[in-house]
């Protein structure tokens, strides 16, 4: 079956070459009615720009967070940047500033460089998105995906179930049995995993959680400080509290440092990323390692593959996590 060319799209639309080109290299000198009719048509042809071996030798990779304030993104960055060297290539960095999905003048940039792939970390693309990046045969991998990723949208991520019930079933062997958890919103898929990790540990030892002692927010160091704050203040508080990332447990250990309890006699705390910082706390945290600087590298080595046509052994790669036992945790006092 032959391929539409960009002549024969520019002829359906009664436009020219040009323009249709304009579009394909996120040229903003094209009307907006316009670029949309030949996004759209490109869509309608499944138009995919070929691509030769050689453009794919150097060049830019595109790597975009929904958020770069905390150390989590740090590390997911170093394990791309590592990979990416590797292939000689130079890595650019964008910020949604806490948005789940770029703009569209982010994808304009992304198309006027035509990177060898891009990566995003915790953000997602909209449908439309997706498919103006196919059309340009610029690959993408999505790393710890917000929901459950469409079909055909290659991602990575870690075994965040195994994670939280890691974390709760050490807690319970320890004796606790008012377990807090702080997670992330309820709408992206690892904080939901992490709780549902959480429950599961519960129904294993027979117990059923108080609700009260579930609360959503986000991964922040603010977010543990305020609902720690909350689940201490409660007629029956917890004695221990599963943090669903090392940022909110600093914000538990300050919480507790204020209710004036001692660490971890009056209150065990475990985190969730292993992040450097947290072999320094006092007490050292015990937390759940997720693999970020491998699963950053392993994005960037998918993405590759992708952008040298290469099929993926699987769309899915979920990297195990480990508990790491330090001194933030330790049995309930009798």
């Amino acid at each position: 079956m032959s391929r539409t060319t960009i002549a024969e799209i520019a002829a359906s639309l009664g436009v020219s070459v040009p323009t249709v080109s304009k579009v394909l290299n996120g040229r903003s000198d094209v009307a907006p009615g316009t670029r949309a009719r030949v996004d759209e048509a490109l869509k309608r042809h499944n138009y995919r720009r070929s691509v030769s071996p050689t453009a794919r030798k150097s060049g830019l990779l595109d790597l975009v967070f929904r958020s770069m304030d905390n150390m989590w993104a740090h590390e997911i960055m170093l394990g791309v940047e590592e990979a990416a060297s590797a292939r000689r290539l130079s890595v650019v960095v964008s910020e949604l500033r806490g948005a789940h999905r770029p703009p569209q003048r982010w994808l304009d940039g992304v198309m006027s460089r035509r990177p060898v792939g891009v990566i995003l970390a915790l953000s997602t693309l909209e449908d439309e998105q997706r498919e103006q990046l196919l059309a340009r045969s610029i690959p993408f991998v999505v790393v710890d995906t917000e929901g459950q990723p469409p079909v055909g949208v290659p991602t990575v991520g870690s075994t965040n179930w195994d994670g939280g019930l890691a974390a709760t079933r050490h807690l319970l062997e320890l004796g606790h049995r008012r377990i807090g958890v702080i997670s992330g919103a309820p709408h992206v898929l690892c904080s939901r995993a992490r709780v549902d990790g959480y429950r599961s540990a519960h129904d294993e030892a027979g117990i059923t959680p108080d609700p009260a002692l579930i609360r959503w927010g986000d991964f922040t160091a603010e977010g543990g400080y305020q609902h720690a704050t909350a689940l201490l203040a409660l007629e029956d508080p917890p004695t221990a509290i599963f943090a669903g990332s090392d940022h909110q447990a600093l914000g538990v250990q300050r919480a507790a440092h204020e209710a004036g309890m001692r660490l971890p006699q009056d209150l065990s705390i475990v985190g969730y990323d292993d992040l450097p910082m947290t072999a320094w706390l006092s007490p050292p945290l015990t937390t759940v390692r997720q693999p970020l600087r491998e699963m950053g590298a392993l994005a960037t080595r998918m993405v590759l593959s992708l952008a040298e046509g290469k099929e993926l052994v699987s769309m899915r790669m979920d990297l195990a996590t480990e508990l790491v036992i330090r001194e933030s945790t330790m049995p309930t006092s009798p």
